[in-house]
């Protein structure tokens, strides 16, 4: 059974995807972050500034490397890049993504944000799934 943890209320949405993305990192797994283009470019930027000792390697799905890269940041799920986890920064349920281990949704305390979080926990609810809830309001 898939394992899907919601993090929500979070005070920073990327901030708290670097500090996931760092653990899972250090984990020494793979991560798929799937959100909508301009966020990816934003998180992606956040990555490369987050903490100015560490280096969290990662590519856009788009570069050639992709594959060999620990994490990858992309528009849409694609097959070969299924195993990974799955770190969902949108705002729907992301297709496929019963072809991941463990997916992450990171919520933040936004009124709308909030309500596309309901609308994704429902749906994984009525599909048989047993989503994890973790409030944090950092």
């Amino acid at each position: 059974m898939i394992q899907i943890d919601f993090h929500t209320h979070v005070g920073d949405q990327l901030d708290y995807a670097c500090r996931l993305a760092r653990k899972v990192y250090a984990a020494g797994q793979q991560l798929l972050v799937i959100a909508e283009p301009a966020l990816l470019r934003t998180f992606d930027t956040r990555l490369w500034t987050f903490a100015a000792l560490e280096f969290i390697p990662h590519c856009m799905d788009d570069d050639a490397r992709c594959l060999a890269t620990p994490i990858v940041l992309a528009s849409e799920v694609k097959p070969a890049l299924y195993g990974r986890l799955l770190l969902n920064l949108g705002t729907v349920v992301p297709p496929h993504f019963a072809h991941f281990t463990r997916v992450l949704e990171v919520v933040g305390s936004g009124a709308n944000e909030l309500a596309a979080a309901r609308k994704r926990y429902r749906f994984y609810r009525e599909h048989g799934y047993q989503p994890n809830n973790y409030k944090r309001g950092d």
